[in-house]
């Protein structure tokens, strides 16, 4: 630990922070104080006319992605905040991209969403509060346009027949309410509108934040909202939000959030957060406008993919890069003891055990995450997240069987030291972006058979023998055949605990079969969404949620937040 660093919570580190002002931020990557739309003196959002398309497809992109976590999460975010720092370090003008946080983890289990111990963006709590508001603008463009559905049911003017059993378009609320998940609506009378079925997902499923990150301006996302897929008529007739006429408002209610949000790291370098899609059941991967915008303001932009490469990366280069014709120029991916311990056996309570055997018998997950970096054209980094009782022979080992695949790894130290603990892992990427002759290439053909390109996932990303699909799949399967939209590449909903649909098999499981429940599409944004396992888009509060740990003193100081 560097001379007079002291490691404490991360809310702590974080309020002890010295911030600078957004203004001398912005001046880093050459951004002048009128172009800047504060909030307060520490955020400010960015107008898109800082994009330039050219910079954007020359300048550097790393994309950070993980082995299979453990519950609590291996620290991704961490890992590419640490790496930002490092590289500003060694004289790379770099930032980092990130997604915004969900309430629904913050108040839940997994905590927030802006880095740990002294790689973390700040200010620390806004960011994983209500930040600039924009969740609470796609949760608003989201239910006005569920408004409107149920007002066409209820009028004898403007109806456009709509089925009340084949609406498929749900409420949203940012925050795990279990409760929410399938309920009814239009009781009371003919008042009160048409009784029918309903529900709510979390927000970061919503499709207008799948839309609002794959939205390339604002054009753009108005015809992606107009696109929603709302239903049926009683006479099997598409509708679409631009029936409802719908898409105007929704972008009104999106003009501010559809702009990125600038912030700043411990260390004062500078840092873009925007939207916030889940990984598991969605593409999990912050705004094309925000990468690009990094990309247009600096030569290296370093982000991060939910979970592990078969989830968020897989969507980020199978999807997001297609859609903004971006070109990673390497992956790091990265792995902690704690999770290769995890997948050797260890129990929850032996996570913290030194075992040399258990992280050589949990490494085949993370060969398999290698395996599929490669896949891509990309030789990834592997950067080992240290924490306090990781062993001298385990990360050895790590190092060992990484060098036998051709794959460099290194210990990051970004928790504890910020830039100074990371260092060599930023000249390792430097080195790999220069000299290792990656040539990213997308895995399929979206133009296949949505059968061919689900078929391709399972087997080569998740290593499964096949995929099997229920009859309620099937019938999903002819309705997006029907609707002429099986050219679209998938996003796969699938358990972050596994390669398998499995949460319960670890490791890397082999003999497996990938079984399709359902699908759902997302027309606006432009996937198809295969339902795997017991995947569900509103979770549920632990026993214990995080915001019983949580306090607020008389003078605004928030305590427990994580």
């Amino acid at each position: 630990m560097s001379e007079g660093r002291k490691v404490g919570s991360d809310i702590d580190i974080a309020q002890a922070a010295t911030m600078q002002h957004i203004n001398d931020i912005a001046s880093k990557l050459d951004i002048g104080v009128d172009d800047l739309e504060h909030f307060g003196k520490y955020k400010a959002k960015l107008p898109l006319s800082l994009i330039d398309e050219e910079k954007a497809k020359r300048n550097k992109l790393v994309l950070v992605t993980a082995l299979t976590p453990t519950p609590a999460g291996e620290g991704k975010t961490t890992v590419s905040i640490g790496l930002t720092e490092g590289m500003n370090k060694i004289g790379k003008k770099t930032t980092v991209v990130l997604r915004e946080p969900s309430l629904g983890p913050v108040f839940g289990i997994k905590g927030g969403a802006a880095g740990g111990g002294y790689s973390q963006v700040v200010p620390m709590e806004d960011i994983n509060l209500h930040f600039t508001g924009d969740f609470s603008a796609v949760e608003k463009a989201n239910n006005l346009l569920s408004a409107l559905i149920d007002n066409n049911l209820h009028s004898r003017t403007k109806n456009l027949n709509l089925d009340p059993r084949l609406i498929y378009w749900k409420r949203v609320m940012d925050m795990n309410d279990r409760s929410l998940r399938n309920i009814t609506i239009g009781l009371g009378g003919v008042p009160n509108g048409v009784p029918r079925e309903d529900g709510f997902n979390i927000t970061p499923a919503s499709e207008v934040m799948a839309i609002l990150c794959m939205s390339n301006d604002r054009a753009d996302l108005k015809k992606r909202l107009g696109d929603i897929f709302v239903g049926f008529t009683r006479d099997r007739k598409p509708i679409y939000a631009r029936d409802l006429k719908a898409e105007n408002a929704m972008t009104i209610l999106l003009k501010d959030a559809i702009k990125p949000n600038l912030v700043q790291t411990l260390e004062g370098n500078p840092a873009i957060i925007h939207g916030g899609p889940f990984a598991n059941i969605a593409q999990g991967t912050n705004t094309i406008i925000a990468t690009k915008m990094g990309l247009s303001l600096s030569d290296y932009v370093v982000t991060e993919a939910g979970f592990g490469s078969d989830l968020g990366a897989e969507k980020f280069l199978d999807i997001k890069c297609g859609y903004a014709g971006l070109k990673p120029s390497t992956i790091v991916l990265v792995a902690t003891i704690r999770a290769l311990r995890h997948h050797g056996g260890a129990q929850k309570e032996e996570y913290g055990d030194v075992s040399l055997e258990r992280v050589q018998a949990g490494f085949p997950n993370l060969e398999k995450h290698i395996e599929n970096a490669i896949q891509f054209g990309i030789t990834p980094v592997v950067a080992i997240n240290h924490r306090t009782g990781d062993g001298e022979d385990e990360i050895n080992y790590i190092i060992e069987a990484c060098a036998k695949m051709g794959v460099k790894a290194l210990v990051s130290k970004g928790w504890e030291l910020g830039g100074d603990g990371t260092q060599d892992l930023a000249r390792a990427v430097v080195d790999n972006v220069e000299n290792a002759g990656n040539d990213f290439k997308s895995l399929y053909d979206w133009n296949a058979s949505v059968e061919e390109k689900v078929e391709t996932i399972a087997t080569k990303v998740y290593g499964a023998d096949g995929v099997d699909y229920s009859a309620k799949a099937k019938l999903g399967l002819k309705r997006i055949k029907t609707l002429g939209l099986d050219n679209l590449p998938i996003c796969m909903a699938k358990t972050q605990k596994s390669f398998s649909d499995n949460e319960k098999l670890h490791g890397r499981p082999t003999g497996f079969r990938v079984t399709v429940r359902e699908f759902e599409f997302a027309a606006g944004a432009g996937f198809i969404i295969p339902i795997t396992g017991a995947m569900m888009r509103m979770p549920g509060l632990p026993t214990t949620p995080a915001s019983e740990n949580m306090d607020i003193d008389n003078d605004g100081v928030i305590s427990g937040l994580s």
